[in-house]
């Protein structure tokens, strides 16, 4: 196989999701023996403040991990996390490196099921990320009331915890039922945490994994099968 770029990983948030990342980023490669796969470079750190908390001060951690992976060697960057990519423009101008885009990658993929308005499982980060990468492609959000949005998070803290039994599964299909309920035509998991619970068969409409499709765009990146994405200007 001809040389392929290097992979940056910028990882841990949550950790169990990269692994996941990580899990598909090798199954979707097409390699007869160990040197036919990516080279990834992988920074898992947890450490990483809080993408929920204004002000916590993680773009500049995200800036410092993405320089190093250049450092190390990486070519093209990727990010496991929805609402880290609120720093999307930061991380690369301070790498100089592109970075396949999650959230778009995600919002292109809903466009392209014919939806007309998504319904997003997602942190208030990521829906504001999502609402207007959605408009971009003319498309409306769906998302969950108030209440409904604090179970999420709940939910979403019990998964980071490591509870991916039936119940979390139950809870978190049932909010996905509301979003259809509300007018949503398609089902885009806008956390990293959410397809580690739920999958196609939990969902009452087209579901969505941005973090699969991200997988699959990093390795025809990564071989030269799709074009590297453009820095920002």
């Amino acid at each position: 196989m001809a040389e392929s770029l290097i992979l940056g990983v910028l990882g841990g948030m949550g950790p169990a999701a990269t692994l996941d990342f990580l899990q598909k980023l090798q199954a979707y490669t097409p390699a007869e023996t160990d040197q036919d796969h990516l080279r990834v470079l992988v920074d898992i750190n947890p450490k990483v403040p809080d993408r929920n908390v204004p002000g916590s001060g993680e773009g500049a951690v995200l800036a410092e991990m993405a320089g190093a992976l250049r450092g190390a060697g990486a070519e093209v960057l990727a990010m496991p996390c929805n609402t880290a990519h609120a720093h999307a423009g930061l991380i690369q101008r301070a790498s100089g490196l592109p970075l396949v885009n999650l959230i778009e990658t995600g919002a292109q993929a809903a466009a392209g099921s014919g939806a007309m308005r998504a319904g997003v499982l997602g942190t208030k980060g990521a829906l504001r990320l999502y609402r207007e990468y959605l408009a971009a492609q003319a498309m409306g959000l769906v998302g969950l009331a108030p209440d409904r949005q604090d179970a999420f998070m709940a939910i979403l803290s019990r998964i980071k915890a490591g509870d991916l039994g039936p119940e979390v599964t139950a809870a978190m299909a049932e909010l996905a039922s509301e979003l259809v309920a509300d007018g949503a035509e398609v089902i885009i998991a806008g956390c990293t945490e959410v397809p580690l619970v739920l999958g196609p068969d939990d969902v009452e409409a087209e579901f969505i994994d941005p973090g699969d499709l991200l997988a699959r765009r990093c390795v025809a990146v990564c071989l030269g099968l799709e074009p590297v994405p453009p820095l920002p200007v």
